[in-house]
């Protein structure tokens, strides 16, 4: 009975779960960059926590998108 209970609370907590998306962007500018993955986190009511950037010929520049509520349109672009 209390495996059960248990098993039941995992899968009522499911939907409630936050999700997380890395992506990456590039740009001519810090800047840029940074205001590229600002609005990709805006258009799917998500927080972002920027992990990475590296710069040469552009900036290339890695983020973690947090409690994603929107997750269209997130995968990956040919």
């Amino acid at each position: 009975m209390k495996k059960t209970t248990i098993a039941m609370l995992a899968l009522l907590a499911l939907p409630a779960a936050s999700f997380a998306k890395s992506i990456s962007v590039t740009d001519i500018s810090l800047q840029g960059a940074e205001n590229k993955i600002m609005k990709i986190a805006d258009n799917h009511d998500a927080d972002y926590t920027i992990t990475g950037a590296s710069s040469g010929n552009f900036v290339r520049m890695t983020a973690v998108l947090h409690n994603i509520q929107d997750v269209s349109g997130l995968g990956r672009k040919n």
